[in-house]
């Protein structure tokens, strides 16, 4: 399969080592695309469950495909979110042509943008983390439960149900949680000159203009990899978001490259993953 040319990728919420990652079809896209710059905006690998020791060799795979783009001249900034916030101690290592930063801002053709996970905005996250934590069991055992019932809608033949995605839309609490989330980012985007503002974290994938008093900016979220499959991608001056439809991908086996294999391995010991990642 031909890999599409990007000068922009941006991926979040992904969730390696939970039993909700769509590991394969996060594979699948990554192999498709050949971006200039790659983004991984939080929760990328789901600190929270690592003591569960759940990691498929799908899920080591990801990892291995974006050190491949890294080795054939991608630039890759990892920016920590809330789930895999122990990378933060790392903000600033450069292995190759991956960077872990904080929040980053690029030039693109003209105009800024801001990118940065999303948690600081999450009062939630501020002030109540255990409230926090047990929200996130909760959500990761509705996920294992949509797992397996999943599983059985594939043997009938039946379309996929997404029971956090139908909860979140119909609770008028969850869609104020997001119209604020939205707001506060916006608000301090336009305060800060920027025209454009990228998030992740709250798994709802997006493109608009807010209009506000001080002014506007575009605010953009890549949503996420476990409810809605979703990227923001960068391109020829103009925005999209890329939903993932398995009918676009053929199996075909990529090689990886011996330079990302030993990037990869660097990166294990560095960050202390190789006991959990084998």
């Amino acid at each position: 399969m031909k890999r599409r040319s990007l000068e922009l990728a941006v991926l979040s919420d992904i969730h390696l080592g939970t039993y909700g990652c769509r590991a394969d079809e996060v594979l699948q896209y990554l192999r498709s695309i050949k971006p200039k710059k790659l983004i991984l905006n939080g929760d990328i690998v789901d600190g929270w469950q690592f003591k569960k020791k759940y990691w498929p060799v799908s899920h080591t795979k990801v990892l291995k495909e974006v050190f491949n783009l890294a080795s054939k001249g991608t630039k890759v900034y990892y920016l920590p979110g809330n789930h895999d916030e122990v990378f933060r101690r790392f903000v600033g290592y450069k292995l190759g042509n991956i960077k872990v930063e904080n929040k980053v801002v690029l030039d693109l053709d003209g105009k800024l943008a801001w990118f940065f996970h999303g948690d600081v905005f999450d009062v939630t996250m501020q002030h109540s983390r255990w409230l926090t934590r047990l929200g996130s069991e909760s959500y990761d055992f509705l996920i294992w439960l949509n797992h397996g019932v999943n599983k059985l809608m594939d043997v009938l033949g039946k379309e996929k149900k997404s029971f956090s995605k139908q909860i979140k839309n119909g609770v008028k609490s969850a869609v104020k949680y997001i119209n604020q989330f939205e707001d506060m980012c916006a608000d301090i985007a336009i305060e800060k000159k920027y025209d454009y503002v990228v998030c992740g974290h709250i798994h709802q994938p997006e493109i608009r203009e807010i209009v506000k008093l001080k002014g506007s900016v575009v605010y953009l979220n890549s949503g996420d990899w476990i409810e809605n499959l979703t990227a923001l991608e960068y391109n020829k001056e103009k925005w999209s978001i890329y939903t993932y439809d398995s009918s676009d991908y053929t199996s075909d086996p990529i090689e990886e490259p011996k330079d990302a294999k030993a990037m990869f391995e660097e990166m294990l010991l560095e960050f202390k993953l190789d006991t959990i990642i084998s």
